[in-house]
């Protein structure tokens, strides 16, 4: 009764004493659990034996108590208390509880019993059921105050500080900018969609613009639109053993290369006006200009070339008889653009027209993807002027004359662009081709030389449109010079002076032009990687048809409904 007896057996602590268990039994403690074992010392020899026959019992809660002790904790990620004693709580509902306190650099440790039922320090315990000591700070102690519960065993001599803080400023920044993140997706794929549609419905504008004419075109070119089929052989050269029946008609133009005739193509079945022949036009090349007819004849078999706004290709020959090589195309009979413009006044519903198909036809060779996405090699035109475009019969755009034309092929190296010279019309020269200084590491140098030619001809087109106001007889770009200047009189206009063709203030009354002005000089900026690309400014005129209104003109045709209305009617 009350007598306190130790005794070791093997590697056990025996602690008997008699309130614990009953006369005949010994409490025995292992790994913190209390066994109740028979007290006969013969039966104690043979415990082992009869340990199944024991009645165990769960001892209290075992904690680190030391009351306040001085620590090195800083009160931040996780500590362990410096505490050597551990204690059996009295307690059946004690759990272990740990303080933290700092006050001026005084820091101390206070580990503990305690009833959770009962305050402490004047505080509820409420997150005693963790089985990891959590520290939360209490404000009005005095002092900066963290305390933390827990039910395990010596669960407080492991400390843990702010556990969720990042948790929850995480929840809190989530919470904070999902809305945000969604609206932003929400923005971004309307825009998206808002641009893809828009791009599609410019590009349907100007691809078809009015319906088109067929009259004057093979009838093989019936799938002008652009067809992905490589199956009509429209581009190839022609291998057949007997030379097309053509019979040349009227010589339409001659270039530096080569001769260019309207013909007549000898059919079964009658097409055009003149029956049993389809109206052709075909650019005759002298032997001796092998090189560029091999180069025109290789761009155009390149049945990715195939575009509305491109000249359609339908085959090449030899013609060795009379020692020349010709190329077969479409004959447009309204002729090249310069020719046109200087015989027309147009509209800004020509202009627009003209323009758009223009940009579209030079945004296609630049494209290293065809319509339907399929890669392609991109071609720079490189002699891009108002006498290399043809005028189509519905009044938009083809570009013709690829004797210069290169194709931008990543196997090119940079000897191989360089020896493509200086080449073009001096009159539609980028500055950087006129100094030669084109950079070669670079093809998109190639392409931006392009739209400085580009810019030219739109200019060119503005300046016979009676949307202007008053419209003087046609010129060509830098008209104060002599017909054909040379690359040094050239220089001196755009390099030396920065001369550009004059945008008289009359043109910007009209809101379309004063838009297509603005493309303009940002075409013929004179540093190349300033301007636009051609894609950049079909996107523009595309834009131009959604504009309210264009125009303050009292003329009708000047309303930008009437436009959109005729668009969309053909």
């Amino acid at each position: 009764n009350g007598r306190l007896e130790l005794r070791v057996l093997s590697d056990l602590h025996l602690v008997a004493w008699t309130p614990s268990c009953s006369a005949e039994w010994v409490p025995v403690t292992q790994s913190h659990t209390l066994l109740c074992i028979p007290s006969s010392p013969s039966l104690l020899s043979d415990f082992p034996p009869l340990l199944s026959e024991a009645i165990i019992v769960k001892i209290k809660r075992l904690c680190k108590f030391c009351d306040v002790q001085a620590t090195s904790c800083e009160g931040k990620g996780s500590c362990k208390v410096e505490c050597n004693i551990t204690a059996i709580c009295p307690h059946d509902e004690d759990v272990c509880v740990a303080v933290w306190r700092k006050k001026d650099d005084n820091v101390t440790f206070d580990t503990v019993c305690h009833n959770p039922a009962q305050k402490l320090y004047g505080l509820v315990l409420d997150d005693y059921n963790n089985s990891k000591c959590e520290m939360k700070e209490r404000n009005g102690m005095g002092s900066q105050f963290f305390i933390c519960s827990c039910s395990e065993d010596e669960c407080n001599e492991h400390i843990i500080f702010n556990p969720y803080i990042e948790s929850q400023l995480m929840a809190v920044i989530l919470v904070s900018l999902v809305p945000l993140l969604v609206m932003a997706i929400i923005v971004i794929t309307s825009f998206y969609c808002y641009r893809v549609y828009r791009q599609r419905q410019a590009s349907s504008r100007c691809k078809k613009g009015p319906q088109l004419d067929f009259s004057d075109a093979h009838a093989i070119m019936i799938d002008d639109e652009g067809s992905d089929s490589s199956s009509t052989h429209a581009n190839n050269l022609n291998h057949n053993t007997e030379l097309l029946p053509i019979e040349l008609d009227v010589l339409l133009g001659k270039g530096r290369f080569a001769e260019v005739y309207k013909a007549k193509l000898k059919q079964g079945s009658s097409v055009s006006e003149e029956q049993g022949f389809e109206t052709v036009a075909v650019k005759i090349f002298p032997y001796e200009e092998y090189a560029s007819w091999k180069n025109e004849k290789d761009i155009f078999s390149d049945a990715d070339l195939r575009h509305y706004n491109v000249l359609h290709f339908l085959t090449a020959e030899e013609r060795k008889v009379h020692r020349q090589y010709w190329l077969i195309t479409a004959y447009h009979p309204r002729g090249n653009l310069q020719e046109y413009l200087t015989h027309h006044i147009i509209n800004w519903h020509d202009l627009w027209l003209l323009g758009c198909s223009l940009a579209r036809g030079v945004a296609h060779l630049h494209s290293d993807h065809t319509p339907c996405g399929r890669y392609k090699v991109p071609i720079v035109h490189r002699d891009i002027k108002s006498s290399n475009i043809l005028v189509k019969s519905d009044l938009t755009c083809c570009l013709c004359d690829f004797g210069l034309a290169l194709r931008l092929d990543n196997t090119l190296s940079v000897d191989e662009l360089a020896n493509s010279g200086q080449v073009g019309t001096a009159r539609y020269m980028a500055p950087e081709v006129l100094e030669s200084r084109i950079n070669l590491e670079n093809i998109e140098s190639f392409k931006q030389a392009d739209v400085y030619s580009m810019a030219l001809v739109l200019w060119e087109i503005i300046s016979r449109c009676s949307a202007i106001g008053e419209v003087k007889e046609y010129e060509p770009p830098f008209g104060n010079l002599r017909e054909h200047p040379c690359v040094e009189s050239m220089k001196d206009s755009v390099l030396r002076d920065r001369g550009r063709p004059e945008i008289p203030n009359s043109w910007i009354n009209h809101t379309g032009i004063q838009v297509v002005c603005a493309s303009i000089e940002e075409c013929w900026d004179h540093d190349p990687e300033a301007r636009l690309t051609a894609q950049c400014v079909v996107e523009r005129f595309g834009d131009m048809v959604y504009l309210d209104k264009l125009s303050n003109c009292s003329d009708s045709e000047e309303k930008i409904p009437e436009e959109i209305f005729v668009v969309n009617e053909k």
